[in-house]
C-alpha cells in the first residue's frame, strides 16, 4: 500500500483525538491537515485540545505544532494536497451532510464516522469484514455527485460492532429474531468521568437515537446493491435497548437470537472461530488476525480486561448458552472508540486504498 496524505475533520473531539493517535503511527496514512470549528482554527493543535485531551496517551509529538484549519472555510486548501479525509465532526446532521458532500464534490474522498449519510442509498456503510461488496455503490454515487475521485463512505454506529459481527457468521442458520441490550461506555458520548459526573454510581437508560440505529443499521449492512443503491434487508427482526453505563471504553451487548434451523452450540463456536473477512485475507495494517475471540470463562468478556484485544480491533464473545424463550443467548464486546469509531474508519480506509478508490 502506498503512502497517502490525510486530513482529520473534527480533529479536536474525542474521536478526532483517536484518529490523531492512530494516524500518527500509521504505516501508510500521514495526517497532514487537522481541521475543526472556527473556535479552534488558527491555533496549534496542542493548544486547541489543551485541557480536554481525553486519550490515554499524550498528544502525538508530530502533530502538536500543526495549525488547525477551519473545517468549513478552509476546505479548498486541501484540494490537490489531501488524498482523502476522515470526518468526525460535532454538528447538526444536515450541516454534516452538506459539509461532507462539499468535500466530496471538491474531489476529496470522505471516510466518515458520522451518522448523517448512513442511510443515503448510494453511500456504502461498511464493516470491512462483513459487507465490502457495498463499496461497489461508489461509482454510482460519483455519477450523482458529478465527481471523478470524490465520494463518501461511512462506518456504522459504534454499538453495532458488539453484536452484528457475532450474528453475521450465523446467518447461514437463518436468523429470525434478535433482541439486544447494549451497555455503552461514556466515551461513546464523547465524555470522560470528569466531564460526566452524573454517570458515577448510575446507569442512564436512554441514549438519544441509539435504539433506532441499533435496529435499522444492521439491515442496511445486510442489504443488497440494486441499480446503484443499497436496499436494506427486511429480516431479521431486531429489537434493542441501549443504556449508558459507568465504563470509560468498551460497549457490551447481551444478545438473544432465534433461528429458522437451530444450530448446535459447537456449530456456532466453529462459525465464530473460522470466520475471516477480506481485511484478514488482505492482511490490512489495522485488521485483527482473529476477528472473533470466544472466552470460555463465565465472567468474560469484560470491558476493562478485553476491550484492547488485538489493538482494540477484535470482537469478543462469551457466555453462549441455550435460552428458554429464544434459541441462544450470548455476550459481545467491542472497543467503541477503536473498532467502533476511529479504528473502524481507518480499517475501512485501508480497504478503500487496497481496492484503489483513492487513486
Amino acid at each position: 500500500m502506498k503512502r497517502y496524505n490525510v486530513g482529520i475533520v473534527g480533529a479536536t473531539g474525542m474521536v478526532g483525538q483517536r484518529f490523531a493517535g492512530l494516524l500518527s503511527q500509521h504505516p501508510c496514512f500521514r495526517p497532514v491537515f487537522l481541521l475543526a470549528s472556527g473556535r479552534s482554527a488558527g491555533r496549534r493543535y496542542a493548544d486547541a485540545v489543551s485541557g480536554r485531551w481525553a486519550m490515554p496517551f499524550p498528544i502525538p509529538e508530530n502533530l502538536k505544532d500543526t495549525v488547525v484549519l477551519d473545517a468549513e472555510k478552509d476546505a479548498e486548501k486541501l484540494v490537490g494536497n489531501a488524498d482523502f479525509i476522515f470526518s468526525a465532526v460535532n454538528m447538526k446532521k444536515e450541516e454534516i451532510r452538506a459539509l461532507e458532500e462539499r468535500y466530496a464534490r471538491l474531489e476529496i474522498p470522505v471516510v466518515s464516522n458520522n451518522s448523517a449519510h448512513r442511510f443515503t442509498p448510494d453511500v456504502p456503510m461498511v464493516i470491512p469484514e462483513i459487507n465490502p461488496e457495498h463499496l461497489d455503490a461508489i461509482p454510482f454515487q460519483r455519477k450523482r455527485l458529478g465527481t471523478k475521485r470524490g465520494f463518501i463512505a461511512v462506518k456504522s454506529n459504534c454499538s453495532l460492532q458488539s453484536y452484528v459481527p457475532l450474528l453475521h457468521p450465523l446467518k447461514k442458520f437463518g436468523i429470525k429474531n434478535v433482541a439486544v441490550c447494549t451497555y455503552q461506555a461514556i466515551s461513546g458520548a464523547g465524555k470522560t468521568f470528569e466531564r460526566m459526573p452524573e454517570i458515577l454510581d448510575n446507569i442512564i437508560p436512554y441514549i438519544g437515537g441509539e435504539e433506532e440505529k441499533s435496529e435499522k443499521e444492521p439491515l442496511k449492512i445486510w442489504g443488497t446493491l440494486r441499480n446503484g443503491e443499497i436496499v436494506p434487508a427486511t429480516a431479521p427482526v431486531i429489537t434493542a435497548q441501549c443504556l449508558r453505563v459507568p465504563v470509560s471504553d468498551g460497549h457490551t451487548a447481551a444478545v438473544f437470537v432465534s433461528f429458522e434451523k437451530k444450530p448446535e452450540k459447537e456449530e456456532i463456536l466453529t462459525a465464530w472461530k473460522a470466520y475471516r473477512g477480506l481485511p484478514q485475507e488482505l492482511a490490512l495494517p489495522s485488521a485483527p488476525r482473529q476477528f472473533i475471540h470466544y472466552f470460555e470463562e463465565d465472567d468474560r468478556p469484560q470491558a476493562k480486561l478485553d476491550r484492547d484485544l488485538e489493538g482494540g480491533m477484535a470482537i469478543s464473545a462469551g457466555r453462549l448458552r441455550e435460552d428458554d424463550l429464544f434459541d441462544y443467548r450470548f455476550i459481545g464486546l467491542s472497543h467503541n472508540t477503536l473498532r467502533g469509531a476511529a479504528g473502524g474508519a481507518v480499517l475501512l480506509a485501508e480497504l478503500l486504498a487496497a481496492k484503489g478508490y483513492f487513486d
